[in-house]
């Protein structure tokens, strides 16, 4: 009787298992059909062609500079958000939301926000123009600052989780021993979280990778210049759909990878 209820207790409901499984659905038959109808004899000669390794190779670099600008500022933004539980209600939740609007922010907007700050009238875009002659909008420093706007709260939250489950006994010991909060931090704190860096590192690389609405409000599509996969393949809908199908193919598997590399490492206090 035991084991029979043991048994009844760990399975759902059948309305909920058939709400499941459509969910399931919606999530990986757009995949499944991308998979199935993409031209794979075509592939290799659509790859290869001049327009696509100029996208890649623009992707890649652009990604990876936005990673290595978000390591270096989200690490700390991180550590302050994590330490953030001293402070007043109000402050604290101003923090935390001003590092999530990016995450629920349309694209779009963001490459609005970007061009009233850094555009040629800007607020700050009008002063570099004018004392300076630095023009950003429609450059790649352009891509690459879209991508950190987006990607930057991906690693931030990666970031704190792993500093919020960390044993800080560690860092008391070390601060006790006479080491300085700088020393605490860097020979400490970051060994501790290195997993949790690692993790939102690749996240941070993979939403740059496939970043699309700012990059092209913000930065446009000038071949070589500003035009990377995701507009690549957006653009190529028009006028070579197999070719847009082999870049999102290209873009799919990069994802599939970056989450088979992480396994459940992205989610706070999982475990591989």
């Amino acid at each position: 009787m035991a084991r029979a209820a043991a048994r009844s207790t760990g399975r759902l409901a059948w309305p909920v298992t058939a709400i499941a499984v459509v969910a399931l659905a919606v999530l990986v038959l757009p995949l499944v059909a991308l998979v199935v109808r993409a031209p794979w004899a075509d592939l290799p000669e659509l790859l290869a062609s001049s327009a696509v390794l100029d996208a890649l190779v623009l992707s890649f670099t652009t990604a990876i500079v936005a990673t290595a600008i978000c390591l270096v500022l989200g690490i700390p933004l991180a550590a302050l958000i994590a330490h953030a539980e001293a402070w007043p209600t109000v402050p604290r939740r101003l923090l935390r939301a001003a590092v999530t609007v990016p995450l629920v922010l349309p694209p779009v907007v963001g490459g609005i926000a970007l061009l009233m700050l850094l555009g040629r009238r800007g607020l700050i875009g009008h002063w570099l123009d004018e004392t300076f002659g630095i023009t950003i909008p429609f450059t790649t420093g352009a891509v690459v600052i879209a991508q950190v706007f987006v990607a930057l709260p991906f690693l931030v939250f990666a970031v704190e989780g792993a500093l919020r489950s960390s044993d800080r006994r560690t860092e008391l010991a070390a601060a006790t021993l006479g080491a300085s909060r700088w020393q605490v931090f860097r020979h400490v704190t970051l060994p501790l979280v290195a997993p949790g860096v690692a993790a939102g590192g690749v996240l941070c690389f993979t939403r740059a990778l496939g970043e699309f609405g700012a990059t092209i409000t913000f930065a446009g599509s000038l071949p070589g210049t500003t035009r990377t996969l995701p507009i690549a393949s957006y653009l190529a809908m028009q006028t070579d759909p197999d070719e847009a199908v082999a870049l999102a193919l290209l873009l799919l598997a990069v994802s599939v990878l970056v989450l088979l590399t992480l396994r459940d490492r992205w989610l706070p206090g999982a475990t591989a």
